[in-house]
């Protein structure tokens, strides 16, 4: 276990080189959680500007914070978008409306800063590391970038609405859903060609989450408290769920009730946001349709859920840490000053000394293959 001395008090290599001496001791790598801020459009009272680190393993401690280049030419902050990263090859992403940073995990140095047409928005990385989809800031286009160097590879453009992105585990397929399309489209990775379009959906697709063998889709979408269903395969839509007990309200961001989807990686659960009521509501994902077993009560608006690769705990934008078991928030996250941090851009990456051995995602993926 890394001290509260260690953390709070050295610098990089001390708070890392200790993790490393705790993963030999126990043979195992040693967690910590990636939060990239501003994390709520640009909202720097909850968490200022930059990535913070933070220990899972030692109760959630703040470690350290990375600065993020040019986000704040001007005294104009960028709002990130997005966050990824390939631990095979030491490399953390994040997107904000005009740029791509690609960072290494070892370093913390930016390998490059790149700005790409039309702006980007939430960004994913196929896991093999080769091919990031960047989308632009809700344009007609998407980039396959080269996780590497940042060159682009492809244009696709769907004329969607560019927004959120997602790959599939086997890093075969990748899926890009706008602001204004009914359509999830399913690219392969391979030829970076659309193969395929899921729905239509009820309204316009907003976040959403995949199961691990990429046969189902489950998503948020306008003016629904609740999500609906897709088959990845077949190209239909199979089910659509509404919270019940619960009605929609005003919202401070984002203009829809829910928003914000994520799967335990078991796939035993679905952990959905909902805006108006400060809450998230946990569904039963062992029977189809999904059946509402719980709630639990939130700070401020969600936005966003994830989980740690563990799924011991979810992670909502908020802030808070809840015990998936229990349902019961057990930590709070908090920057080197005290301020609540919240965000909806932030992942687990893992460590072996200092090394980075594995990784999570920003969306709450299914990891049952």
């Amino acid at each position: 276990m890394v001290s509260r001395r260690s953390v709070l008090g050295w610098g990089l290599g001390a708070a890392f080189g200790s993790a490393a001496q705790a993963g030999r001791a126990q043979e195992k790598p040693h967690r910590f959680l990636y939060v990239a801020s501003p994390g709520v459009r640009n909202y720097t009272e909850w968490g200022g500007i930059g990535v913070l680190v933070f220990d899972i393993d030692a109760d959630y401690r703040f470690v350290k914070r990375i600065p993020l280049p040019q986000i704040a030419e001007g005294g104009a902050v960028e709002n990130v978008k997005g966050i990824c990263a390939c631990a095979h090859t030491g490399r953390l992403y994040v997107s904000t409306i005009k740029r791509l940073v690609s960072l290494d995990l070892t370093t913390d140095k930016a390998v490059w800063n790149r700005t790409y047409e039309g702006g980007c928005d939430r960004m994913s990385i196929t896991p093999n590391g080769k091919t990031i989809y960047l989308p632009s800031l809700e344009g007609p286009h998407w980039h396959a970038v080269d996780g590497l160097s940042g060159e682009v590879v492809k244009k696709i453009v769907p004329d969607s609405g560019a927004h959120n992105t997602l790959t599939s585990l086997g890093s075969t397929r990748a899926y890009l859903a706008g602001l204004k399309s009914p359509l999830l489209r399913v690219v392969d990775t391979t030829s970076n060609e659309i193969i395929r379009e899921v729905g239509p959906f009820s309204a316009p697709i907003r976040p959403f989450t995949i199961n691990g063998k990429a046969s189902l889709a489950y998503v948020n979408v306008n003016d629904l408290l609740g999500f609906e269903i897709g088959d990845l395969r077949k190209g239909r839509v199979r089910h659509r769920v509404e919270v019940p007990g619960f009605k929609k309200g005003p919202v401070k961001r984002h203009g829809c009730p829910s928003h914000g989807i994520g799967l335990t990686p078991d796939e035993t659960q679905v952990w959905l946001c909902d805006g108006a009521n400060n809450a998230l509501h946990v569904f039963d994902n062992t029977v189809m349709p999904p059946v509402l077993m719980g709630t639990v009560m939130l700070r401020e608006q969600p936005g966003w859920v994830t989980f740690t690769l563990n799924g011991k705990h979810a992670i909502p934008s908020t802030g808070e840490i809840v015990n998936v078991a229990t349902r019961k928030i057990i930590h709070t996250l908090k920057d080197e000053e005290g301020r609540q941090v919240h965000s909806e851009k932030l992942l687990e990456i893992d460590f072996q000394g200092t090394q980075p051995v594995r990784n999570g995602d920003q969306f709450g993926v299914g990891r049952v293959r």
